[in-house]
Order: C-alpha cells, then sequence, then structure tokens
C-alpha cells in the first residue's frame, strides 16, 4: 500500500512540475491574456487564490519539493519543504485527510 501511494506522489510531483501551461489563442488582437487552458494531464491545479483559501480552512497539506537554497529565498507561508527527492522517507508526514498540493516554481 505505501509503494503504491509512494508512486502516486511521485508521479504527481513530476506531472505538476514539469507540466507546461498552454494559452488558448485569442481570435482578437487586443493587449489582454487569452484565459489560461488546463494541460491535459489529470493533475489538478489550484490558482493562488483558491490556494489562499483553502490554507485559511485548513484543508491542504501545502508542500515544496525545491531544495532548501530555493526555499529559504522564498516559498509560501505555512509551506513543508520536501525536496522531490526526499519524498519516499516523509511519506508518514502527509495527512490522510487533507488535500495535498505541491509546487516547485
Amino acid at each position: 500500500m505505501k509503494l503504491k501511494t509512494l508512486i502516486l506522489l511521485i508521479a504527481l510531483v513530476f506531472m505538476g512540475c514539469n507540466a507546461v501551461d498552454t494559452k488558448v489563442s485569442s481570435q482578437t488582437s487586443n493587449a489582454n491574456h487569452a484565459p489560461q487552458q488546463q494541460p491535459n494531464d489529470g493533475v489538478k491545479r489550484v490558482t493562488s487564490a483558491e490556494l489562499d483559501e483553502l490554507m485559511k480552512q485548513g484543508k491542504v497539506f501545502v508542500v515544496d519539493v525545491r531544495n532548501q537554497t530555493m526555499y529559504d529565498a522564498g516559498h509560501i507561508r505555512g509551506a513543508k519543504l520536501i525536496p522531490f527527492g526526499e519524498i519516499a522517507n516523509h511519506l508518514n508526514e502527509f495527512p490522510k485527510d487533507k488535500q495535498i498540493v505541491t509546487y516547485c516554481s
């Protein structure tokens, strides 16, 4: 069971960190930005506003998967630093009753 959880977690982090955001092409030539389209990779994304609300409600566990230097340079307040290569060593720290949100940039 732990192996399946580990594989799923690593896959989600990898896909989320390597996904390329795409833009919907605009029919008009105005200066406004086109709305973003979600990549079709099965990974749910949340906006910063959605994440802020989820954090206020205590519904998420936020994990920064970068290294210590990058984390120290700036991170989401309340995020737990668990570098990508160390996730397997920290599985017991992931709550089972909250949505897990990872980020790497």
